[in-house]
C-alpha cells in the first residue's frame, strides 16, 4: 500500500487577477477619467473654436 500522511497542507491554488481587477482600482479610474476629460477637452476645442 501506499504510505502517504494524511496531514499534508494543501494549499488552494492561487487566484489570477485580471485586467478587470486592475480597472477596478479607485486611483486608477480617477487618473483615467481626468486623461479621457483632457483629451475630450482638447478635441471639442479644436473642432469647435478653431
Amino acid at each position: 500500500m501506499l504510505d502517504t500522511p494524511q496531514s499534508d497542507p494543501v494549499t488552494p491554488p492561487k487566484e489570477r487577477r485580471g485586467c478587470l481587477f486592475a480597472l477596478s482600482q479607485p486611483p486608477l479610474m480617477i487618473f483615467l477619467a481626468v486623461i479621457g476629460c483632457l483629451l475630450l477637452m482638447a478635441s471639442l476645442h479644436d473642432l469647435l473654436l478653431l
